[in-house]
């Protein structure tokens, strides 16, 4: 059977297929549009339907519009009752009015599809799907869902048996921890429901002085639920605007804030692990890609085992949708074995895109070996190997490398990619070697949404990747899954004795992900990267050279 996930609620519109109870394709729409997050596009740009990525999905496996047996759309309008304090009566309106025409608008995107195949799947539901049915042994799992919101609901909390979903607690709006932690961001001179992850590393930096006044705003009530009282952000620290410079109060607001995440947390699914009894907690939605609050759950909390959907956002409740609905059916469901569900190119295509554009490349013998030379040389390289991934990690498909061992380098790829010096880049290692290094977090964590301890005599070998509180968010790299980034980690061992490399996202600020040949080129033309690895084939910047 055949069914398609569509995203197109709120931010990140996506879409996933599943075909005979296998993951097949998956896609962010923001990586054939090129607006990140689909926000650039307007009137309306939180309902941006992902019309490429959806046709994508289907000519991925040779299946026209009328052949699906169903899709799911991650947004019920039918639990829309009114409208929920705090929100704009007229806006929820449009926005559910939306939904509710969402087949039309899906069947003329799709022709040839019938309007009544379209399903409406709750969002927190669909999110709980990607990661319980999702994950390794997820038919049996406890699983957590938060975010800023979904129809009139900021998280849920439940278990799968056998498949099937049983809800526990549902959290009802206005209370919210991803709405108060957009808030907390937009207060901080960030952008909201996209800069978080800025907050959190900001975090790092701060202490947690204001943590007392955040335990009397942010509580938790019992029976896996909270309470959110309004908070006075200006009370505590001036609003920042976008230009002004980060103050140590900044820094301290972010810290007060995300400990007190932390703590209600572990409070939530301490609770839900004494209703489930659950050895494997499963999580998604956006507060589940704060990687911080995750190992402290992972380390602290009572779970044997913790999964983390890696397109833990919104972009993730298409596969969501496309996995419930599968379940729905019958259909014997295949885990989730990789991240890397998005467009990939053939050889042939690579080089037919870098002849157009009439650019030298060559072929060497040994790409893994050639890329461990230049880094090991101090040079920055774009890797472009695969298909891309799903979700916001660069996962050794469409990455920037960079050698660990100069403290400044961490400096320099912010300066490549255009973006605040506080910002951590990450470290990719051999699932073999992790445990040497990194203690605490998870391992193996093949997805980079946990962070690790380094060890205290690492931590002058590999300072790049070695965050201000002495952490890393570490992604482990399994020879079986990724060969040739274990080749090339193995190489760059050989020349250096490091067998950890710098892995952050192929992209500049404010800009999508790589995904295709031309995108590459087009950021190895526009940034200062020594070296493009793409398919096959390098391509030397000019007078491209080590600095040591």
């Amino acid at each position: 059977m055949r069914f398609l996930g569509v995203n197109a609620v709120f931010h990140d519109p996506a879409a996933a297929l599943v075909v005979d109870g296998e993951i097949v394709a998956a896609a962010e729409e923001e990586r054939f549009s090129r607006r990140k997050h689909g926000k650039e596009a307007v009137p309306f740009s939180a309902w941006e339907l992902p019309e490429q990525a959806m046709r994508w999905c289907l000519e991925q496996a040779g299946i026209q519009p009328e052949e699906l047996d169903a899709v799911g759309y991650s947004y019920d309008p039918s639990l829309v009752t009114g409208w929920m304090q705090g929100h704009d009566p007229a806006w929820e309106r449009l926005r559910t009015l939306y939904a509710e025409r969402a087949p039309r608008f899906l069947a003329t995107a799709l022709p040839g599809l019938d309007p009544a195949r379209v399903r409406f799947v709750p969002h927190h539901v669909a999110h709980a799907a990607s990661a319980g049915l999702a994950a390794p042994g997820g038919r049996d799992a406890a699983v957590f869902v938060a975010d800023g919101r979904g129809e009139t609901a900021s998280h849920l909390a439940g278990v799968y048996r056998g498949g099937r979903l049983e809800v526990l607690a549902r959290q009802s709006l206005p209370d919210s921890l991803g709405l108060t932690y957009e808030d907390l961001t937009q207060h901080l001179g960030f952008r909201r429901s996209s800069d978080e992850y800025k907050v959190m590393a900001l975090a790092s930096y701060g202490t947690p002085r204001f943590a007392e006044e955040m335990r009397d705003h942010i509580r938790y009530r019992g029976e896996g639920l909270i309470e959110v009282r309004p908070i006075d952000w200006a009370a505590l620290v001036k609003r920042r605007e976008s230009t002004d410079e980060i103050t140590e109060d900044h820094a301290d607001l972010a810290a007060s804030v995300q400990r007190r995440f932390e703590e209600v947390l572990l409070e939530l699914v301490g609770w839900l692990h004494e209703r489930t009894g659950a050895s494997l907690l499963t999580m998604a939605g956006g507060v589940a890609l704060n990687c911080v609050a995750n190992t402290r759950i992972a380390a602290e909390g009572p779970f044997e085992q913790v999964w983390v959907q890696p397109a833990a956002g919104d972009a993730g409740t298409a596969l969501g949708c496309a996995l419930h609905l599968a379940e729905e059916a019958g259909e014997r469901l295949v885990p989730m074995g990789g991240a890397d569900l998005g467009r990939g190119w053939s050889d042939e295509e690579i080089a037919a895109e870098l002849d157009r554009a009439a650019i030298a490349y060559e072929r060497p013998n040994d790409l893994a070996g050639e890329v461990a030379l230049a880094l090991a040389r101090d040079e920055i390289v774009a890797w472009f190997q695969g298909r891309s991934e799903y979700g916001p990690r660069a996962l050794g498909h469409r990455s920037l490398l960079a050698n660990p061992a100069h403290p400044d380098n961490l400096e320099r790829l912010n300066d490549v990619k255009g973006r605040e010096q506080f910002r951590p880049v990450a470290p990719m290692v051999l699932a073999g070697r992790a445990s040497e290094i990194f203690s605490r977090g998870p391992l193996p964590s093949p997805y980079m949404l946990f962070v690790h301890d380094v060890a205290p005599h690492w931590r002058d070998r590999i300072p790049a990747v070695v965050h201000t509180d002495g952490t890393a968010r570490v992604q482990t790299v399994d020879p079986a899954a990724e060969p040739l980034v274990a080749r090339m980690l193995e190489r760059f061992e050989a020349h250096t004795g490091l067998p950890v490399c710098v892995n952050t996202s192929l992209n500049t600020a404010g800009r999508p992900m790589v995904d295709s040949p031309r995108d590459a080129l087009e950021c190895f033309g526009s940034a200062p990267v020594d070296l493009l690895a793409i398919g096959p084939f390098v391509v030397r910047r000019r007078a491209a050279r080590g600095r040591r």
